[in-house]
């Protein structure tokens, strides 16, 4: 019943949209398992759809450049905290003080989609950002309004933003891939970008290998001294 299911919905939908509703089907039969409602998983053996590899769109140089120049007041501190942290939306909007250590220059996230506490370096750039957002601010958010509340919606000024900057097919969480692109093309290795990123798979990371400057070559010529 559930392939037949599956070969259905592919009809309709993408690969990527009913492997996580088989996620979910095979969480909730393992709950009923685990509190006796049944005495086997029914979805265990339903194996995932094979699933094209994931979007890597990321800003050029004179593309940041461009877009910052584009950024209302508000938005352009966000953007600069996205790409020079690589944080998720979610995790930028909800940035507390408490999280934030100028002193030894880190942010601390606790309230992460993996679950796992992840510590981020601030770089010059993002610093000095944080220090003029900090001398203007008295509330408990770093990205707030005048009512010291953090935003809830940024979309209408970052889709303004991006439209002033002519730059087309790009979504916030892109901010997330410049930042992982930037460090791989700069010559950082995947682990560190991993860590970075708080991927829990490497495989995750490992879309951003081909930009590696002669990742494969380097390589290779390791064996001339043989």
């Amino acid at each position: 019943m559930i392939e037949e299911y599956k070969t259905q919905r592919l009809r309709e939908v993408i690969p990527t949209t009913i492997n996580k509703e088989i996620g979910c089907l095979k969480h909730m039969y393992t709950k009923a398992l685990e509190w006796g409602y049944l005495k086997r998983n029914p979805a265990k053996e339903v194996k995932l759809l094979k699933q094209p590899p994931g979007r890597l769109r990321y800003l050029e140089r004179e593309e940041i450049n461009n877009l910052l120049d584009a950024c209302a007041p508000h938005l352009r501190p966000i953007i600069v905290a996205g790409l020079n942290t690589g944080m998720r939306k979610g995790e930028i909007l909800n940035l507390k003080w408490s999280d934030v250590d100028l002193k030894n220059r880190r942010i601390t996230l606790t309230n992460t989609k993996n679950n796992e506490i992840r510590i981020i370096p601030i770089n010059d750039t993002f610093y000095q950002e944080l220090i003029n957002l900090k001398d203007n601010s008295q509330g408990e958010y770093v990205f707030c309004n005048a009512k010291k509340k953090p935003f809830s919606d940024i979309k209408k000024a970052f889709v303004s933003a991006l439209k002033r900057a002519g730059i087309k097919d790009f979504r916030f969480h892109d901010l997330r891939h410049t930042f992982g692109s930037h460090l791989v093309m700069k010559g950082v290795d995947l682990r560190t970008v991993q860590q970075l990123l708080g991927h829990k798979d490497i495989k995750m990371t490992m879309r951003y290998s081909h930009l590696s400057p002669g990742h494969l070559q380097e390589a290779v010529v390791k064996l001339d001294k043989l």
